[in-house]
């Protein structure tokens, strides 16, 4: 489709370009997708002309003018406007703008600024799927995954079921939740949200009021395959690791817990408004009890409880194991044709360090 011509051409810009440079305007030569600012003057049918100053005359018209008809018809003569350019000289001498192209590409601008601000958003949940939930800003669809939800918010839900996690995340769908953006990919239109930005300052500060060594009584709120999560108040939990819950092996952290379970559990750690927890540390430390009753070189029944890739872990003791390693056997076939989970065997005791909570074994034949 042409363009009507409008009292301009290429030498008419030429000399405003000429103008503007001679006041002192800068000039840089403008390249396929830059933003340019300009003054409307006029409007006629399907076609809008800017003043862009020293770059001449810009115009919307044709299918950009259509896809952008919703904005333009609050525009009027003597607004100032951006638009992207998508041709930087068509055949009468105007640069061709998409006003539609040039509100997405500040939609993502603004988007990369209020991540870095950490601004909030107020926004209703459109969707749930088995990973999280779906919103929309300006326009763009974006992802919250479940595990950026508050702890009020997280699907808790035993063993990890898919569908009852589903389940739990649908009864957010049209609620207002207060959200930040952490994630801005305008190239893949993606947007990543989180609910706990918001409260991350909240949370040190929260934090700031215990230390290292508090005791505290806590209730589970959360079961995860590495640990569980436990509530220490509102807005503020604090995770034990596997390796902290006993002294003895732990596999599975829902054989020990379940959600609601009241428990008390020390401070070990605090960082950057997180808290790690032990419970084990408030429990007698069963290394302590075994100081001078073993030796190296001594032979000791022990029961198979784990095998790794290393080799096999053996219990002595209730909380106190060892391993043998996969080299006494030659390879991990071999080692367990030779022994078997929950069977004792006796073993002699190559280092001994209880301080240390080290302990390595030989089979005895």
């Amino acid at each position: 489709m042409e363009a009507p011509i409008i009292m301009t051409n290429t030498t008419t810009d030429l000399a405003e370009m000429m103008k503007g440079i001679m006041a002192g305007e800068a000039y840089k030569p403008l390249v396929l997708g830059d933003l340019v600012e300009g003054t409307v003057i006029t409007t006629s049918g399907i076609t809008m002309y800017i003043d862009l100053g020293i770059y001449g005359t810009g115009i919307i018209y044709g299918r950009e003018f259509l896809n952008a008809k919703d904005m333009i018809k609050n525009i009027n003569v003597g607004d100032t406007v951006k638009g992207k350019i998508i041709e930087t000289e068509n055949e009468n001498g105007y640069i061709e703008l998409s006003l539609k192209e040039a509100r997405q590409a500040l939609v993502w601008s603004d988007a990369d600024k209020m991540m870095k601000s950490g601004e909030i958003l107020e926004l209703p949940v459109k969707e749930a799927n088995k990973g999280g939930l779906m919103v929309e800003w300006q326009g763009i669809q974006g992802f919250l995954p479940a595990s950026q939800l508050k702890a009020e918010h997280y699907p808790r839900v035993d063993d990890g079921d898919k569908d009852e996690i589903l389940k739990e995340l649908k009864k957010l769908i049209s609620k207002k939740l207060a959200l930040t953006i952490i994630g801005v990919n305008p190239k893949e239109g993606k947007l990543i949200f989180s609910e706990k930005g918001n409260i991350k300052e909240e949370k040190k500060e929260i934090a700031t009021k215990y230390s290292v060594g508090d005791i505290l009584d806590c209730e589970v709120s959360g079961i995860v395959d590495f640990g569980v999560f436990l509530r220490i108040e509102n807005n503020l939990e604090g995770l034990v690791h596997i390796s902290e819950m006993d002294w003895s092996l732990v596999d599975d952290p829902r054989v020990l817990f379940k959600l609601g379970d009241k428990v008390q559990a020390k401070i070990i750690e605090i960082k950057n408004g997180k808290i790690s927890l032990s419970i084990k540390s408030l429990k007698e430390n069963p290394w302590t009890k075994v100081e001078g009753k073993y030796k190296k070189d001594d032979v000791v029944s022990g029961v198979v409880i784990k095998f790794n890739k290393h080799g096999a872990l053996v219990a002595i003791e209730e909380g106190v194991a060892g391993l043998i390693h996969v080299s006494e056997f030659g390879d991990e076939k071999k080692l367990k044709e030779k022994l078997s989970l929950g069977k004792s065997y006796s073993f002699k005791i190559t280092l001994f360090d209880p301080k240390e909570h080290r302990m390595t074994l030989a089979i005895v034949d």
